[in-house]
């Protein structure tokens, strides 16, 4: 299933005393938000000129609301032909550098920017007047490509696999009671046994609390155990379900009727993808959700803010990582998926302490 986002700004029009529209025409320009791309228009009416305003990048303004590109700075188009619906694009060499996301991610951004003009349906690279062979891992770069291929699955969904429960061990179930009462462990996972359910629950309230990132119940999460306090949520908010963001400790709250009713550890966006701060609402659902500009699968994909969305994810670190997302493990993903409504606020906060 593709999904592709049209969230780009709106350039206005006027008109006339006649009552005739005066306003320019734009072009389609591509960049990404989150996990997904997203449309931004731009003056211009020709395929060069929106692959010139894919290369300035994002302005500021749609920097600051989340959008960006893995197009290299400096890049630039060295020559560009159009004939049979295929449009050959000549680019310096850089534009083929980098690890294979972000050369997904800009070969998704180019090839959907050079769609659509003048009957492209096709695009074929050039680097530096080359053909760019094994530059684009998984992707034939030797012939055009064109959207389809792109927004096509071709990898398999992810396995969200939890490892096997470990022995029981003395004195954990009054611990897992514990942080059951205290709203980061479900009652049914509360079994004396140690575990990935218990693991993600320990990180949580680690999290929370400040303590050392861990995932594992030393002498000072113990400790901490005795006396924490039940979590609040760090805004106000009406009666329902809605759910915090807090990017400094890098956890979720999920909120029923103003009542923290599960703390969830994640990986938001890294320093260079952030994920956006403000007030958003949870729009859609997806159980499976194509990233077309990485080539991967996002499970029990939330989505809130354009392509900015809660999902599963084999790698969550205990520090932000992401391409803005709120990356889960599979221990919380799924319950976080069916615990949220379409509609329901979420927040997301910077600083929370």
């Amino acid at each position: 299933m593709a999904v592709v986002l049209s969230l780009g700004l709106s350039l206005g029009s006027a008109t006339e005393a006649n009552g005739q529209s005066t306003a320019k025409p734009t072009v389609k320009v591509w960049f990404l938000e989150g996990e997904q791309m997203v449309q931004a228009n731009r003056p211009g009416s020709t395929p060069r000129e929106a692959i010139q305003a894919l290369l300035k990048g994002p302005t500021s303004a749609e920097y600051n609301q989340g959008y960006r590109t893995y197009v290299p700075a400096g890049t630039t188009l060295r020559g560009l032909t159009v004939a049979n619906g295929e449009a050959t694009v000549d680019l310096s060499l850089n534009f083929g550098l980098g690890n294979a996301q972000n050369l997904d991610a800009r070969l998704s951004q180019l090839v959907h920017t050079a769609s659509g003009f003048d009957g492209i349906t096709k695009v074929q690279l050039l680097l530096d007047g080359g053909t760019p062979y094994g530059m684009f891992p998984g992707i034939v770069t030797a012939l055009p490509i064109t959207l389809n291929e792109l927004e096509t699955p071709d990898v398999p969904v992810w396995r969200a696999t939890l490892s096997a429960t470990g022995p029981s061990v003395p004195g954990l179930l009054a611990a897992q009671r514990r942080l059951v009462s205290l709203g980061f462990l479900l009652p049914g996972d509360a079994d004396g046994q140690d575990g990935p359910q218990t693991q993600t629950a320990v990180l949580a309230f680690q999290k929370w609390e400040g303590l050392p990132r861990t995932g594992t119940l030393g002498p000072q999460t113990m400790a901490r155990l005795k006396t924490a306090t039940h979590p609040t949520p760090i805004t106000k908010g009406g009666p329902g379900k809605r759910a915090e963001v807090l990017l400094d400790r890098q956890v979720v709250l999920a909120i029923d009727n103003n009542k923290v009713v599960r703390v969830i550890p994640v990986s938001t966006g890294k320093p260079s993808t952030p994920t956006p701060t403000g007030n958003f609402k949870v729009y859609a659902k997806y159980a499976k959700w194509w990233s077309t500009p990485f080539q991967e699968w996002l499970l029990w994909a939330v989505p809130f803010n354009g392509g900015v969305a809660f999902h599963y994810f084999p790698e969550v670190p205990p520090y932000p990582a992401s391409h803005g997302c709120v990356r889960q493990m599979a221990t919380t993903a799924k319950w976080l998926y069916d615990f949220s409504v379409v509609g329901m606020p979420v927040k997301v906060i910077a600083g929370s302490k």
